[in-house]
């Protein structure tokens, strides 16, 4: 974190901002925008933007000039994007459970494409057109079975996932599309999984995309495009010393390994490389509390305001921004208030002697940490800054 962001956190807090509080560096935002931007635009690639990373409105309306596409999973995402400026032909529409009211937000909407997933949502949205009389486009979510080699609960693209088609289903699939009539194929989707870091298994996706659009070769069936998901990954351990994500080999790999026909075009969805990095999550600590084998530092957020850690055992940075680092730190247990044992943001984290009114930041917290916020414990939502009001 920059000694601006640091003073300017200190002055909110020295001037009566009550904790906790998520702090976006919009600049750093900026950047990591216009540097996905000029990346894609070499390729003529179409990057949609995640919103289930962070819908935050003014997040939003930054983002807007330089994706203008959104990949929404859920109706209201839909009316956010298209509420922040996001054009309707723009938005894909994602999600193994599409309930009828949200698909029919998606149809009145007349949004680019819904990325479907198994036969029977084909049916039911068939039926939803149908009955509006609408012909609506549709990609089908493709299982690539590979392996993204990241956390288990956000592996999506294996055979036991509850995610996508399964390539055995494709022939029964198209029987059924030859009997839905309000239906248009034009595309096929995958996303194999989140915070990747490893571009090998985007260069396997490559080839197993290039397989799958052969099949639909073989059926004389043209696809308009193909959309390859998202779950680029970020440093956590490092943000400040990687703090935009290597874009450039990202979609370089891509540009390398897959074959487009002509006029075809390839659509990204990116929501944590965009950013996760923009946002930190401001505590103060409560207490710095003697255990028997560990001290534990008892911060005022919890896991209501970054459930990450306790879902995932994610790893974020913790900084103590009220003290200089100290190289021969002393090791905490980092904690919530929240009345779980999983409210736990980091095990012997190494901080300088933390006391009591400590200003503590986590950090990459931009990406599902306010968007995954809840009231449990009926605690208050915590309010959101940005670096460019202040």
């Amino acid at each position: 974190m920059n000694n601006q962001d640091i003073s300017v956190i200190r002055e909110l807090v020295a001037g009566g901002t009550p904790t906790p509080f998520y702090y976006y560096n919009m600049e750093l935002l900026r950047k990591t925008l216009q540097e996905i931007q000029q990346q894609a635009l070499k390729y003529g690639f179409e990057v949609h933007y995640a919103l289930k990373a962070n819908s935050n409105d003014r997040i939003l309306q930054k983002i807007l000039p330089y994706l203008s596409g959104a990949d929404c999973v859920s109706g209201n995402e839909i009316k956010k994007a298209i509420e922040n400026g996001f054009k309707a032909e723009k938005i894909a529409f994602a999600g193994v459970g599409k309930s009828d009211r949200e698909i029919d937000i998606a149809i009145d909407e007349d949004i680019f494409c819904f990325n479907c997933e198994s036969i029977q949502e084909l049916e039911v949205i068939n039926e939803r057109a149908f009955l509006k009389q609408k012909i609506v486009r549709i990609a089908l979510r493709m299982n690539p079975g590979i392996n993204a080699n990241t956390h288990h609960y956000i592996t999506t693209g294996l055979e036991e996932n509850k995610f996508g088609i399964n390539r055995w289903e494709l022939d029964k699939v198209m029987l059924t599309l030859q009997k839905l009539p309000n239906l248009k194929l034009t595309g096929i989707h995958f996303h194999i999984g989140s915070q990747i870091t490893d571009l090998m298994p985007f260069r396997s996706l490559c080839l197993k995309v290039n397989e799958i659009q052969e099949w639909f070769d073989n059926q004389h069936i043209n696809l308009e495009h193909i959309n390859v998901g998202g779950g680029l990954g970020v440093n956590y351990e490092q943000p400040d010393v990687e703090n935009i994500p290597d874009f450039a080999a990202y979609f370089k790999l891509f540009h390398d390994f897959i074959y487009l026909k002509p006029n075809q075009k390839l659509h990204f969805e990116l929501g944590r490389s965009v950013v996760a990095q923009c946002g930190s999550l401001i505590s103060k600590v409560l207490y710095v509390k003697e255990g028997i084998k560990t001290n534990f530092v008892i911060l005022d957020a919890g896991m209501t305001e970054l459930i990450r850690p306790a879902l995932y055992q994610s790893y974020h940075k913790i900084e103590n921004l009220s003290v200089p680092p100290d190289e021969n730190g002393f090791a905490y247990d980092v904690v919530g208030p929240i009345c779980e044992s999983s409210d736990c943001f980091g095990k012997a984290v190494s901080l300088p002697l933390t006391k009591r009114g400590d200003i503590i930041a986590i950090r990459s917290t931009g990406a599902y940490g306010e968007v995954m916020a809840s009231q449990y414990n009926l605690r208050d939502l915590a309010p959101s800054f940005f670096s460019d009001d202040l």
